[in-house]
């Protein structure tokens, strides 16, 4: 098999020609309905929408490419932070908040404003000095003067999250949802001692990617800079403490020689690495992937991009919710598109970056290991497959909330002290 093709095959299953994907419209809906992220589904004064045709069985088959089921309901796990935190459907604003779909001249985009430096980048963007006490009333007053291109192009050179609906492609075997490259074979000790998980992530994706390894048995590092902790932590703590329990808290400063030499230590003695910086974070600091894999046990680098560490998109940024609109993950009522779920391209790259570890500890070689949030996204939308406007929550019984598992524990305390 070749290197591409290993990646492509993660989510091979869902692409249309492959047979592994049953679709079955009624248990599917039953699923959906049941899930908690269906609630999450639509506008807040309508009724909660069908989740698009290839979402349920595509989770199922993640819920069995990670091996997480039976024992944990992965449908339901779209809605956890949401159970965690509270957040409720909003339909043209994302569940957290954070992020809106939003009208250009020509059609609709999503743009997060998550952080005090994405409103500080507005003026920028729109090209004025004013800005209401309320950024958005600004942002929806300006954006539809000009086509969602240039607001895309313009906010991405900026460093804001934005993105088009369905500007990225359903995954193919030319451009696969993951990709993969051997480094090296693998020389490293046998799979019988405990699999050690250096997480370099924040926020969900990648924390949920170490949380199932965990799952299965792994000793997982959470490592964290001291200025930049995971703003996860100030979110809902129960949510950061479902993903973190029974973990390690690292403090590593790279913008230090004692601080990369500190990181090339700690990937020396991790069989995992998962990380989701943009390329040119990681060569603003001066380190050498390859280099570091090829220098211990390391099996897989998991690298978690908005867009993919290739192409014009390598260094934009993205979340979640914006993640999933550029890959088109969208529901539709008969007034145009809203949210899927809670920032649900987070939870779909975290399993399937998952289930490309799993597979590479089973492999013989090291791999690196290419993830975009938008492309993963994309292979479960359904583009332009819409449900009819009848088959709306014709159920009797309205859809379950969302959930979250048990509280087992806290999550690590942010270390002291970095090298």
């Amino acid at each position: 098999m070749q290197v591409d093709d290993w990646g492509a095959t993660l989510l091979g299953a869902l692409l249309d020609r492959d047979p592994k994907l049953p679709i079955d419209p009624e248990a599917d809906s039953r699923a959906w309905r049941q899930s908690g992220a269906m609630a999450l589904t639509g506008r807040p004064d309508g009724p909660a929408l069908p989740a698009p045709r290839r979402l349920v069985p595509g989770v199922n088959w993640l819920a069995r490419a990670t091996g997480l089921a039976p024992q944990i309901d992965v449908l339901a796990l779209l809605g956890e932070r949401a159970a965690c935190a509270g957040f409720v459907r909003a339909g043209r604003v994302s569940c957290g908040w954070a992020t809106r779909l939003l009208d250009a001249s020509d059609g609709s985009l999503a743009l997060s404003l998550a952080r005090p430096t994405d409103v500080a980048l507005l003026p920028a963007l729109l090209g004025t000095d004013a800005i209401d006490a309320d950024p958005w009333l600004a942002v929806e007053r300006t954006l539809p003067t000009r086509p969602a291109a240039h607001w895309v192009a313009l906010g991405s050179l900026l460093g804001l999250a934005i993105a088009v609906i369905g500007e990225v492609g359903r995954p193919t075997i030319e451009h696969p949802a993951v990709r993969a490259r051997i480094v090296g074979p693998y020389q490293g000790p046998l799979v019988d001692e405990p699999v050690r998980v250096l997480d370099l992530s924040s926020l969900w994706a990648g924390p949920l990617c170490a949380h199932v390894l965990q799952f299965h048995g792994a000793q997982v590092w959470k490592a964290e800079s001291a200025d930049r902790p995971d703003g996860a932590r100030t979110g809902s703590a129960l949510f950061f403490d479902l993903l973190h329990t029974g973990q390690e808290s690292v403090l590593l400063d790279l913008r230090s020689d004692a601080g990369r030499a500190a990181l090339a230590a700690r990937v020396a003695e991790s069989d995992i690495v998962i990380e989701a910086s943009r390329p040119r974070a990681l060569q603003q600091a001066g380190i050498d992937v390859d280099r570091l894999i090829r220098s211990g046990r390391t099996r897989a680098w998991i690298a978690i991009t908005g867009y993919g560490q290739d192409g014009p998109g390598r260094n934009r940024s993205a979340f979640g919710d914006d993640a999933a609109v550029a890959g088109g993950l969208v529901a539709h009522d008969l007034s145009g598109p809203v949210f899927v779920a809670d920032a649900i391209a987070d939870p779909l790259t975290g399993l399937t970056a998952a289930a490309a570890a799993l597979a590479a500890l089973r492999s013989g070689h090291q791999w690196y290991v290419d993830i975009s949030m938008a492309r993963v996204a994309a292979a479960f939308a359904d583009h332009g497959e819409f449900p009819a406007a009848d088959a709306i929550d014709d159920a009797d019984v309205g859809p379950a909330l969302p959930r979250h598992r048990l509280w087992r524990g806290p999550g690590p305390a942010l270390a002291k002290g970095a090298p």
